[in-house]
């Protein structure tokens, strides 16, 4: 069985070679070599503490090995090394030891570096505020730079300041489910002065930990207060026919359905078959019995599902986005996305605003929604559209911004036919 830092090493070249986020390979890994739940955790802290902060690694690295190139194999493991003295407060001991001894041929290389480290380490720490917001907080220059032009210098730092903390465990009470959610007395209400968010707001709890029974009982859904956002601007009532449109894993289509009282009746649709299933899954899970859930593409032209009327009241859709808005939970993605991502991924959501628009009946409402906070998905989109569509009328949006809201980020457009 490989030490938990062996895996770590192998897990991060992993994720280096492919698309597969972090989170996605740790999974596999942990039910592949039936990792128990310390350990797992152990190789959480490891993987997301080299990913949160690989350009300050990788500057650490340059001034502690003199500028020396460093091959790739090599680097990861001096990024490992480095994160657990520097950055996870693991023992000095056990990090150098057990990392050198990944090292291959290059051990004695690896050894000079992180005992240099843990002898230098205040000076590296105090010095970190100096550096650049792109090296500091390790987020791509060409990110930070856009960042600083759409909202500024300071709430570009402060936004990839944000990033840069775990994200805690947040749930939602499940108001559709038989038995309520108590919290233990170790949880306490996420709250929020937040007017869009004010009528759900007391639904939100903070946890130390995943209350797993809970979950499973349906009692309570694990997503964070900004995903509501959309569905309370949507404000379904009890009779309306509705489509979420890009529906799965079903987080807001639950909180449509508990919205609705589980009345009327939620078309929830999504592309993958096996998303969809989940979304099912979620959604028995959560007592829910207005969805009906279908497999569509509504980028493939105009078309509707078979037995779907362009006749919906309201119609939430919550794009595939850039996720810049999620970074915090998501640690990969800003080593994911690139500069055109945000143009490509604004003419498929224009091309999906469009299709949806089409089945929305007049004198009815429709939500454009991202989880991203840049400006070319989500104002930008809705300008597109509004060019593009006749009748379509823009009624008010609302944006959560990470840093100024506590919350992850979001964007919606209230739109009317």
């Amino acid at each position: 069985m490989p030490s938990t830092r062996q895996l770590a090493v192998s897990l991060l070249e992993e994720w280096a070679r492919g698309e597969q986020h972090a989170v996605s390979i740790l999974d596999q890994y942990a039910l592949g070599y039936k990792l128990a739940g310390r350990d797992t955790a152990m190789l959480q802290s490891l993987v997301f503490g080299v990913l949160r902060n690989m350009t300050l690694l990788d500057h650490w690295a340059a001034e502690l090995s003199n500028g020396r190139s460093i091959d790739t194999g090599t680097r990861t493991v001096v990024r490992l090394g480095l994160a657990q003295l520097l950055l996870l407060d693991m023992s000095p001991h056990a990090a150098v030891n057990e990392t050198v001894a990944l090292a291959g041929h290059a051990r004695g290389f690896v050894n000079a570096i992180l005992r240099r480290a843990d002898r230098e380490r205040v000076a590296l720490l105090g010095g970190r505020e100096a550096l650049p917001t792109a090296v500091r907080s390790s987020h791509p220059r060409w990110l930070v730079q856009r960042w600083e032009q759409q909202y500024g210098i300071v709430a570009a730092a402060a936004l990839c300041a944000w990033n840069q903390q775990p994200a805690p465990v947040i749930v939602r009470a499940n108001g559709l489910a038989k038995s309520p959610f108590i919290p233990g007395s170790d949880a306490s209400p996420v709250g929020t002065s937040l007017a869009s968010l004010k009528s759900l707001a007391s639904s939100f709890y903070l946890c130390p930990s995943l209350p797993r029974e809970a979950l499973a009982a349906g009692q309570c859904y694990a997503q964070d207060p900004s995903t509501s956002l959309a569905p309370l601007l949507l404000a379904p009532q009890s009779g309306d026919a509705v489509l979420d449109a890009c529906a799965a894993p079903g987080g807001k289509t639950a909180i449509l359905a508990q919205l609705m009282r589980n009345e009327g009746k939620i078309i929830a649709t999504d592309v993958s078959m096996p998303r969809l299933q989940r979304l099912s899954d979620n959604l028995d899970r959560l007592q829910v019995t207005n969805v009906q859930a279908l497999r569509h593409d509504w980028a493939d032209g105009n078309t509707l599902p078979p037995k779907v009327t362009a006749n919906f009241d309201r119609i939430l859709l919550d794009v595939p986005c850039s996720n810049t808005g999620v970074m915090r939970r998501r640690i990969d993605v800003r080593w994911r996305i690139e500069p055109e991502t945000f143009a490509a991924q604004a003419r498929t959501q224009l091309d999906l605003l469009q299709a949806c628009v089409a089945a929305l009946k007049p004198g009815g409402t429709l939500v454009y929604s991202t989880c991203s906070i840049d400006r070319e998905e989500n104002e930008g989109v809705i300008e597109r559209a509004l060019a593009n569509t006749p009748g379509l009328k823009l009624v008010e949006t609302r944006q959560l911004l990470p840093h100024r809201d506590g919350v992850d980020g979001a964007f919606a457009a209230k739109l009317t036919k």
